[in-house]
């Protein structure tokens, strides 16, 4: 049986973790976020021998989607996601990387997702959730069969994403971990847009943020 593999590379001074997720089966993969630092992410996709197939996007900030476009460039891929209303982000992507002293190219997805897609990659199947407050059309992708999601900067151990940027809603926000999140299971794990992984039960424990002590009491 099939199952998902991934590669985490903290890109950009943002230390935006890129991951390269892939197929055991077939060795096909996706780049899920790559914000930038490319070079570094085509030789780790090479040295363990995967097979690009596409590009994943979970939303329109520069430090997760500042290469989306050289990368689907350099390997003939097809970007694919964040939901349509993060077009002004991907939009804005080279003014953005001007203003932080980064090299980056607007985008434009081949395919936007939206809550209730799924993306294959090999024999794998990722399911999109729509999970806006961090950017108004911020997914997620899970692989039910291993019980691994990516969650961008909804979600890191410890906190959640910021809300006080441009389409930001903090109560969206917590709606989207509360009503999306959660109720995937406890028992799955997590790759954060930042920082170490975790799963959605410690969070729900120990999250200064989330926990459901914090969120019941609210």
């Amino acid at each position: 049986m099939s199952e998902i593999k991934a590669l985490i590379n903290p890109v950009t001074p943002f230390q935006q973790n890129a991951s390269i997720i892939y197929c055991s089966s077939t060795k096909k993969c996706a780049f899920v976020d790559p914000g930038g630092d490319i070079e570094s992410l085509l030789s780790m996709a090479q040295e363990n021998n995967l097979i690009p197939e596409k590009i994943l996007l979970t939303h329109g900030h520069i430090d997760h989607a500042g290469g989306a476009s050289e990368l689907a460039e350099i390997l003939k891929l097809e970007i694919h996601g964040p939901h349509m209303d993060d077009k002004f982000l991907l939009d804005e992507l080279k003014a953005q990387g001007e203003m932080f002293g980064m090299q980056a190219r607007n985008c434009s997805p081949d395919k936007w997702l939206e809550e209730g897609d799924e993306v294959t990659i090999g024999e794998l199947i990722l399911e999109v959730y729509f999970c806006p407050g961090h950017t108004p059309g911020h997914i997620i992708f899970f692989n039910k069969a291993s019980k691994l999601a990516l969650v961008g900067d909804v979600l890191f151990k410890g906190s959640i994403g910021r809300t006080d940027l441009p389409g930001g809603n903090h109560q969206d926000l917590l709606d989207s971990i509360a009503m999306k999140l959660w109720p995937l299971g406890n028992d799955v794990e997590f790759i954060p847009g930042h920082g170490p992984m975790s799963t959605f039960g410690q969070e729900r424990i120990n999250n200064a943020f989330v926990a459901d002590n914090i969120l019941n009491n609210s």
